[in-house]
């Protein structure tokens, strides 16, 4: 097969696979209806839910829909700060070549910048994960090469792009080509070190979200985890230290979310971590309403629609796809004595993904400012992430 045509199969498998098998509760791109194949490539997994066990459930599952997901803050040793994000997304339907696709992002929050990248790739080439004797996952390693060029030739720079973990300690490495600087404006690049401040959260309690109709999803987060390591920009290696949200999902879920959702992962100074998702149907209504909260003592409460309330407090359009996305936000929790205020520490931090997965979307970090109670004042960090907001277009 040649490059040209490798190229054109990856990308219309990738826009109609991965854009169209993202899930409620998470962050990624938008939905669109596809059914799963009637012909899995593997044997039938037995019925869910299982128990969530570690590390296998770190490492790859052989469903349709998967994903590994980062978002964090970095300070460098000059003070300067930096919001992150790093994916990687897995596609299996049927017989088909296994798809991925992985998106890296940096807000350089002191240089008012913001720099993306990404890849996508076909094959079993990309899982070199760790199995044990009997086969099973014992965490996950995944290598993007990205494609070749024209002439079948990678560039004399091509690098591998490296998400790494097992229990939680975890690894990033990531750096750009020549030409993916170019096209992202800048040379940059993640080598990071990640461990486990907190035990893994399983959403729902055991790690299992029934979707109805629409499927099913294993869904547990890292919400605090410790980085350490180099982040390069422009050149220069930079000391960083800073912390991660993990987020790892996965089922045979198909379609939930078609008109998009906004996706909110805060970590305050005073111990608490909240996730909130607000997911939307074509008809703009809110099909799903989802929220954790894990509080400084370690409890987990589950969030109804009931128990918090989210209001805009802003908007920003993009001057390149003309997309209009609220920016800035009012989060309550009544029942925790909480307000938490959101804004974006740049309001640009589109990231056009249509060569890998076929859609436009909005994730960026947060300056955060809260309350608990009449006077105490805490603060904290976060991301936000918006799909569903532009149209995606040729």
């Amino acid at each position: 097969m040649t490059a040209r045509a490798l190229r054109w199969l990856l990308v219309t498998t990738l826009a109609v696979v991965l854009a169209a098998c993202s899930g409620p509760i998470l962050a990624n791109p938008p939905l669109l209806e596809v059914a799963p194949s009637a012909a899995p490539a593997t044997p039938a997994p037995p019925p869910d839910p299982v128990a969530v066990s570690f590390p296998r459930d770190d490492g790859p599952h052989d469903r349709l829909t998967e994903w590994w997901y980062y978002t964090g803050h970095l300070v460098a040793a000059d003070g300067r700060r930096f919001g992150f994000e790093a994916v990687v997304f897995r596609a299996e339907r049927g017989a088909a070549p296994t798809a991925w696709a992985s998106h890296l992002a940096l807000t350089d929050e002191s240089g008012r910048r913001f720099l993306y990248a990404q890849r996508a790739e076909i094959g079993g080439q990309v899982d070199a994960s760790p199995r044990g004797a009997d086969g099973s996952p014992t965490g996950f390693d995944l290598r993007l090469g990205g494609l070749p060029l024209e002439n079948g030739e990678y560039p004399p720079d091509s690098t591998t792009w490296r998400l790494a973990g097992s229990g939680g300690i975890d690894t990033i490495d990531a750096v750009l080509t020549s030409a993916e600087a170019a096209a992202a404006g800048a040379p940059f690049g993640l080598q990071l070190s990640l461990a486990p401040s907190r035990p893994a959260v399983l959403h729902g309690g055991d790690g299992w979200i029934d979707l109805g109709r629409a499927g099913g999803s294993y869904y547990y987060s890292r919400t605090r985890m410790a980085a350490t390591g180099t982040l390069t920009l422009d050149g220069v290696p930079l000391q960083v230290t800073g912390s991660a949200w993990f987020d790892h999902q996965w089922g045979d879920f198909i379609s939930v979310g078609a008109g998009g959702w906004d996706w909110f992962a805060v970590n305050l100074d005073d111990g608490t971590d909240l996730t909130l998702s607000l997911v939307r149907a074509k008809d703009g209504s809110f099909p799903l309403v989802y929220g954790m909260l894990l509080r400084p003592d370690g409890s987990v409460a589950d969030l109804g629609p009931q128990a918090f309330t989210i209001a805009a407090t802003g908007t920003w359009t993009s001057p390149r796809t003309g997309a209009t996305y609220p920016s800035g936000w009012r989060i309550g929790i009544p029942g925790e004595g909480l307000v938490i205020g959101l804004t974006p520490s740049l309001a640009d931090q589109e990231l056009d993904t249509r060569a890998t997965t076929g859609v436009v979307y909005w994730e960026g970090s947060q300056w955060v400012e809260a309350e608990r109670g009449p006077r105490r004042f805490v603060g904290g960090e976060a991301y936000v992430e918006l799909t569903g907001y532009a149209t995606p277009g040729p």
